[in-house]
This record gives C-alpha cells, structure tokens and sequence, in this order.
C-alpha cells in the first residue's frame, strides 16, 4: 500500500465517527462485572480474629486480607500491609514518607539530604514518573530490554551517586513493554552496592497474576533475594487487586521487610486511624484464597486475549512492511508497545485522534513526558469491544502509515 492509497483509507476510515478511548488500561464491563458477587459477600461483619470491621482500628490491614496478600506476593503475612484501593496511592505515600521522615538506614529524611534522584526503566508507567515530577525528584532514563533493565548502568550510578534513593520497577509484564525481570537482573538489582545507604527499590507488581497466555512465567522473588544479599530493607514491593475484582474498589497491599513494615506503621498512624475493613473482608470472602484468585484471572484472560490477538493481527496486516515499524507481543499485562519509524509517534497520535481514537500521549512512557526517539505509543486494547478494539487498531495502522508517508 502506498502513501496515496493509505491517505485515502484513512479519510475513508474517519467518516465511520468513531469516538474510542484508549488512553488508559481500563478493565472492561465485562470484567468488572466478574467481581459483582463480590458485592454481596459479607454475612456479617465480624473478621476471624473478632474484629468489628465497621469501626476504627486495624491500620495494617485484617489478618485474614495480609494472609490473602501474602500467598499471592509469597511472604510472610507479617510483612505485608493491606490499606485503601490503589497500589499507587501507596507507593506516592512511600516516598513522601521518604521525604519527611527518611526510610530505615537514613540518616536523615530525604527531603533535607539536597536533590533526590530516581532511576527510571523505560519505557515505563507515566503515573510513576508523574509522582517524581510532582515531588521534586529528578529522573534518570535507564533503557530496557526484554529481560530487564540495563543492569550494567544501574550498577554503575547507584554505585556512584548517593543522590540516587529509588529505582521504579514493573517485574512482570511492564507497562508497556510487557518486559519481565529476569532472575538474574532479580539478584543483581537485591546485590548490588549502592552509594546510598537508604535506596529503595519501588517494586510495581502490577500484574502479577495477569496473563495473557497459558505459560507460567515466573519472576524471582525480590525481597527474599534482597533479605539473601544482606539488603533486606531494599524492596517495597506493591500490588493490588485493582484489575482483579473492581478497580475503583479494590485493596492495595505493601509487603517488604520487618524494619520497613514498622517504619510505615509508624507513619501511616498519623494519616489514617484504620482502612476499610468491611471491604478487606468482603474481598477476602469472595476471592477466598490464591486459588480463588487464579481461577478469576483466567476468566479475565479469556475476555483480554481475543482484544489483544486482533490488535496484532491488524498490525501484522498493515504495518509489516514498513521499516522501523515494531510492536510487543506481550505474554501478560494490559499494554502492547508500538514503535514508529522515528519522529512520527506524535503525529500519529494526532491523525488517530482526528480518526476518533484517543490513545496516551506519545512520550508519556519517558519521564517528563518526552521520548528522546518519539516512537512510543503505549496501546489498551482492554476496554473497547471485541469489535471496536478491531477498528481501532485498523484506524491506527492507517494513521502510521498516513503520517510515516508525510
């Protein structure tokens, strides 16, 4: 297909009005209504332990919720947190506590020790980036592959600048690349030196049970291969069941060593006299345990993977013979990467977004929003229709090829 010929398919495509958005990786009705029993499973309100979760209390979470946590995430229960709905909101509290108070082996907090800087794999998540830039910290692009991020470099600036107090991790299925660490990059990132005393590893385990295929891909555990190299207060592992059961009603969960849970204990008491407790034992009752919890995966699995097969069937069709054109065929995770010839990732946004597709801004994957080569776009086929995500993906194509041709 030439430049002529993809133009015209692309006015052609426009005239359908198509209104999709796509800009974020939104778990479908269909799947949140997988959850909708979870609404009706509290008989009673008492937790096993006696606790009445309609009042105050219980800070770290009921121990039937850290137990649920602690088979999916394979610690100790006493090591994990269960507190609000959102991983996120944890991980921005985890650094401003960082910042106020300093973590275990401070010696003092990190907001009196001058500029604190972040290492950053990307492409990476946005709302990660968002949380440094919002809060002063400055950011560094450490480049990924698929089996992790350049360890060589990691070393070498941990290595040799104190600044550096946290590195953002997405294990599994990174957003976006669907990147998943391996055990050696594991080891390395829990053994390595590190020039400050107090860094942390900010582990995003987002989608630790998201999968797309049938294999069974596993990522080593970071906090017992931190607690083995003699850096247990290293990790901060976070995750959530925002994806599994409701996003905008799900529990979110910080597990890491004993010093680290007790640092956060002690400072979360001054934000919070307790988390929702009636919702911890709701989740509790209807996903039970991590069986339970793998069964409903895979019936989200069965929803996503068709959204995501048609989506590189489309791009196979119509982008395979344009040099410099690639895109991730990830086994997990809810985002393909779709790499453009250089240049051109902004431009096609905008013609898809003239097209009636709305996607996430081309360079959002990079801190501060900038993709040194502008060819990142980070693709969701999970929200729309089997149907729409097909068009979508058509509609896509049409405006890379429309804007690689200009």
């Amino acid at each position: 297909m030439n430049h002529a010929e993809s133009l015209a398919q692309y006015q052609s495509f426009k005239q359908q009005g198509l209104k999709l958005d796509m800009s974020r990786g939104k778990p479908a009705p269909e799947q949140l209504d997988l959850a909708l029993p979870l609404l009706d499973a509290v008989d009673g309100y008492k937790a096993a332990d006696g606790t009445d979760t309609r009042n105050y209390g219980g800070a770290v979470g009921l121990p039937e919720a850290r137990a649920l946590f602690a088979s999916i995430l394979e610690v100790p229960a006493g090591q994990v947190v269960v507190d609000g709905n959102s991983s996120l909101a944890l991980m921005h509290d985890s650094i401003v506590f960082g910042l106020l108070y300093g973590v275990p082996g401070s010696a003092k907090p990190w907001g009196q020790q001058g500029q604190i800087t972040f290492l950053c794999p990307v492409p990476g998540y946005d709302r990660h980036f968002a949380i440094c830039e919002a809060l002063g910290i400055k950011m560094i692009n450490i480049p990924i592959s698929d089996a992790g991020p350049d360890m060589d470099l990691v070393e070498k600036l941990v290595a040799e600048d104190a600044s550096i107090k946290g590195m953002w991790c997405v294990p599994k299925y990174s957003n976006p690349g669907g990147v998943v660490y391996s055990d050696e990059v594991v080891a390395r990132l829990a053994a390595m030196r590190t020039a400050a005393a107090d860094f942390r590893i900010i582990w995003d385990d987002a989608y630790r049970v998201h999968h797309l295929s049938t294999d069974n891909v596993q990522v080593a555990n970071l906090i017992d291969a931190c607690a083995k190299a003699g850096n247990a207060d290293r990790a901060l592992v976070f995750a959530s069941t925002s994806k599994i059961t409701l996003a905008g009603a799900g529990l979110a969960a910080l597990a890491s060593s004993v010093a680290n849970i007790a640092a956060w204990t002690k400072a979360v008491s001054i934000r919070t006299i307790g988390s929702d407790k009636v919702n911890q034992l709701r989740h509790v009752r209807f996903l039970k345990d991590k069986a339970g919890v793998e069964a409903l995966m895979e019936q989200h699995r069965l929803i996503l993977k068709p959204k995501f097969d048609v989506v590189l069937a489309q791009f196979e069709a119509l982008l395979s013979d344009i040099e410099g054109v690639s895109w991730t065929y990830p086994k997990g995770g809810y985002f393909i990467d779709l790499l453009t010839p250089q240049g051109k990732a902004k431009r096609t946004v905008e013609l898809a977004k003239e097209a009636g597709i709305t996607l996430t801004p081309a360079g959002a994957a990079f801190p501060y929003g900038k993709d040194p080569s502008d060819r990142h776009i980070r693709i969701a086929p999970s929200f729309p229709s089997l149907g729409e995500i097909k068009e979508a993906a058509r509609g896509i194509a049409l405006a890379l090829r429309v804007a690689n041709g200009e």
